[in-house]
């Protein structure tokens, strides 16, 4: 049986990721943070580690015999590295490279490192392949672009077998609410006001989260050493085309949409381009439309959950 370690795996993404692994000695390791949340793991089997990715001691104890490690573990809301960008850095890029490190040590054969489309920027036409050069705009972007050079540096420098994926914006079920899809659906729930950033023109390529999952879990198993997977979504929409879709989604109206100052640096629009995964036999599941019909019953249903 092979034996997993899942950093981060009590966040939104990475217990997904654990919920979908089969006929696996599972291990979470995760700093639980206000987004980690171990009710997100419940019933699923696994062992659990609490601790931090920036802790090498406690990595040279966990690490070890690993058949595969994938890398959850991050910061990831953007307004907040706005606010204050130094655990980003430390979390992000000092994390990254002490898990790498820790993973080279103990000779992990598979290592996969999960990032995201914003360390290119912002295009406004087309998509991004594999080669586009990284230009982040945000403390949190430019934090998993230092991460995602790293794991490109053991790779050519150290030989460790480290891919990594870069996906868009994650929709579903556990999410916390201060994502959009999550905070709109869980706002117009009790009845109050949803923020919307500048004109909401900007543009975000949408991805189910079991269907990003599953795009990792092909890298896990096929992805070479040193490379980039894109795992591209299945709606590309304006923020404001997508509130739309969550007033009707939860029976309101526009007067619950509170127009408000755009974030700095704002990107106005992430697009992926997914060929050369799907190459691999890549294909996503959930449509959007299900999916968010779906994800807006489980906050519904779920209300001891986020409340």
């Amino acid at each position: 049986m092979k034996r997993i370690l899942v950093t981060g795996g009590a966040g939104f993404i990475g217990s997904h990721f654990v919920r979908g692994l089969r006929d696996a000695d599972v291990t979470v390791l995760d700093k639980l943070t206000y987004a980690g949340n171990l009710a997100n793991l419940e019933g699923v089997p696994h062992a659990f580690v609490r601790g931090d990715i920036c802790d090498a001691d406690l990595l040279r104890r966990v690490v070890p015999g690993h058949d595969l490690v994938v890398n959850f573990a991050a910061e990831s809301h953007v307004d907040r590295s706005i606010a204050g960008a130094a655990e980003f850095v430390r979390t992000n890029v000092l994390g990254t490279q002490t898990l790498l490190q820790a993973c080279l040590e103990a000779g992990v054969p598979k290592v996969v490192h999960v990032s995201t489309d914003e360390v290119y920027g912002s295009i406004d036409i087309g998509s991004w392949d594999e080669s586009a050069p990284l230009q982040p705009r945000s403390p949190y972007a430019a934090s998993k672009a230092g991460a995602d050079m790293l794991a490109r540096a053991y790779a050519v420098t150290h030989g460790l077998n480290v891919s990594v994926t870069r996906c868009g914006n994650n929709y579903g079920p556990r999410q916390y609410p201060e994502k959009l899809i999550p905070l709109f659906i869980t706002n117009l729930l009790r009845g109050r006001k949803v923020p919307l950033y500048g004109d909401g023109g900007n543009v975000r390529d949408w991805i189910h989260v079991e269907d990003h999952c599953a795009g990792i879990r092909l890298v896990a198993e096929a992805g070479e050493s040193g490379e980039v997977y894109h795992i591209a979504g299945t709606a590309e929409l304006t923020n404001k085309e997508l509130t739309g879709r969550l007033l009707e989604a939860c029976g309101r109206s526009w007067d619950l949409v509170a127009y408000v100052e755009d974030r700095k640096g704002h990107d106005r629009r992430y697009s992926l381009d997914d060929r050369k995964l799907r190459a691999m036999g890549f294909r996503p599941q959930v449509s959007f439309e299900q999916g968010l019909k779906e994800t807006v019953r489980w906050y519904h249903e779920n209300r001891a959950w986020w409340a």
